[in-house]
Order: structure tokens, then C-alpha cells, then sequence
């Protein structure tokens, strides 16, 4: 089948600094200061059009970053994504200017992915509808809730109606009703045979939307398959990890860092 994402050994390279003298250092100096942070390393996997992929793993284990490198809002530090058509990024105030207003946003968004102003008269009441912001909708959007937000950014991605779509964690805020209406949004353009992205902690949501599954631990693949193979292996993991001690989860996340060093060491 054709593929509409491929990503191939993605690492994301961020540097951790104790002050803005070290910053400024490490900018105006040939010496390296501050210490290298690796958001992922190494990350490889392929999307067919059409794939719903949930993106799982502890808090800091790489899912937003990936989401967002997949959405091109963050460059990679090496490797490399190839995206098949048009995607849309939906997280919690993402894209949004907060000293503009919803409907500025809204416009702003659409001017920006290319749609005329007829096209954008045509589209705003539809998503200020889905949104349910119409009494909010000419307020400064740093006056929202994170719920409200969340909906908003949502109506817009899914009325551009884009080839791919990436959900952030974005049904994890607001009410549960705006969240069964979003889920019967996204089974809609599951039918149609969209690609999506799912990033979310619930595991039931997981269960219920998703196909396949990618398991992200400490910036690198644990794992990768159909939902019925990997959520349990999953579910398994976070039942011992809720029982760890604090000194057994720091040995855990040591070792997993030391991993993540030897996965980078082979690179170079």
C-alpha cells in the first residue's frame, strides 16, 4: 500500500543550559556549554494511507515532539520524515495567537494554509459552530480555557479537512460531550480512509479509535504493531510501573537513558 508517513531514524537533539550566561555562552563561544538532551533517538516507523496510529508511553517519553515533528512544526535534529500530503496538527492551543481573537485565528490559520477569503466566509460558520465558541468567538483567545482552546483547534483542522490528522492530547481537556463529538468526527474521516495520529493517555480511547500502536520509551521505539499485540504488553508495563518505588523508577529511567546513549553511540 502507499505510504503517507515514513520516518526514518528521527533524533531530536535539545540542549539543557543551568542559566542565560551558559546560553549566551555556548551562542558567542567555540566551547560547548550545556548538556545534550535527546527528546528521540533514533525513531523509525511507516504509516500506510489510511493507518489510525496511537502514540503511547510515559510522561517524557517523545510523543509530543514526534506528533509535532510530524506535523512539521519541529524540524528533526537528524534523519528524516516524508509526509504525503497535507497534515494538520490538533494539541491544546496549538497554532493559536493568544492576542487575537477566535475569529482572527480563524482566518489567520486558513489564510495561512492557502484558502481564499470566499473559502474562508464559507468555512468560519461551520467551525465556529463545532467549536461552540459563538458567544466567545470575537474574544482574545488568551481569555479561553485550555477546553475552549482545545475546541477550537479542533474545528478548524477537522473542517480543512487535511489528509493526515494529529491529535495531541487534544480530547484530554474540556467536557466529555465535546469529546464524544470529536471521536465521532474522527471515525467519520477513519471511514473515508484518512491517516491519523492519536496521542493520548487514555488507554480506552486507545482501544477504541486506534489500529496500530507505537510505544515510545525514554525517545526510542519499545514497540510497534497492531493494538491487540501491544496495549496489553502496555497496560502490563504501567501496572508495575504504578508499583515502583521512587528509587526503582530512577534505576529504570537510568537504564533506560544509558540505552538511549548506546542507541545514539552506534550512530556516529
Amino acid at each position: 500500500m502507499e505510504k503517507a508517513i515514513i520516518a526514518k531514524n528521527i533524533s531530536k537533539k535539545y540542549k539543557l543550559y543551568s542559566g542565560t550566561k551558559e546560553r549566551l555562552l555556548d551562542l558567542v563561544t567555540p566551547k560547548s556549554y550545556g548538556e545534550d538532551f535527546y527528546a528521540l533517538a533514533n525513531v523509525s516507523f511507516e504509516a500506510e494511507i489510511g493507518d489510525i496510529i496511537g502514540f503511547i508511553g510515559i510522561n517524557g517519553s517523545g510523543k509530543s515532539t514526534l506528533s509535532n515533528i510530524v506535523a512539521g512544526i519541529v524540524p528533526e535534529t537528524s534523519g528524516s520524515v516524508q509526509v504525503n500530503g497535507q497534515s494538520a496538527l490538533i494539541a491544546v492551543s496549538a497554532g493559536l495567537k493568544n492576542d487575537l481573537t477566535g475569529r482572527d485565528n480563524i482566518e489567520l490559520k486558513l489564510l495561512m494554509l492557502g484558502f481564499s477569503k470566499d473559502k474562508i466566509k464559507e468555512l468560519e460558520p461551520s467551525i465556529i459552530e463545532f467549536a461552540e465558541l459563538e458567544k466567545f468567538i470575537d474574544q482574545p483567545v488568551k481569555s479561553y480555557s485550555s477546553g475552549m482552546k482545545s475546541r477550537l483547534g479542533f474545528a478548524i483542522s477537522v473542517n480543512v479537512d487535511p489528509d493526515i490528522l494529529i491529535i495531541d492530547e487534544a480530547l484530554s481537556v474540556g467536557d466529555k460531550a465535546f469529546a464524544d463529538k470529536s471521536l465521532k468526527k474522527m471515525k467519520e474521516f477513519k471511514q473515508r480512509g484518512k491517516t491519523m495520529i492519536f496521542v493520548s493517555h487514555s488507554i480506552g480511547q486507545m482501544k477504541e479509535f486506534c489500529e496500530k500502536i507505537l510505544w515510545l520509551e525514554y525517545g526510542m521505539v519499545k514497540d510497534f504493531g497492531l493494538v491487540e499485540e501491544v496495549i496489553p504488553k502496555y497496560e502490563l508495563f504501567l501496572k508495575e510501573w504504578k508499583n515502583m518505588s521512587s528509587k526503582e523508577r530512577k534505576a529504570y529511567r537510568d537504564a533506560g537513558i544509558k540505552r538511549q546513549k548506546e542507541a545514539l553511540a552506534q550512530l556516529t
